[in-house]
């Protein structure tokens, strides 16, 4: 919810961009990089930068602990 709301806010945690698809700032504890479920990791969509990741192919996920 905070990641939500500071992409609203400008989109920067911690001096990182924050993309849409993003459920917080790379390096976040219990987070990790996973391949965008939009574009499948390539960063386009239609011909054009994917809106989930910004174009990079990937977003900031939550891992399970255990």
């Amino acid at each position: 919810m905070a990641a939500r709301k500071r992409q609203q806010e400008g989109g920067k945690a911690g001096g990182a961009k924050l993309n849409p698809g993003d459920v917080a700032a790379p390096g976040t504890p219990g987070t990790g990089e996973a391949l965008c479920p939009q574009c499948q990791g390539k960063g386009l969509w239609e011909g054009a930068g994917c809106p989930t990741c910004g174009g990079t192919g990937k977003v900031i996920e939550g891992i399970a602990g255990g």
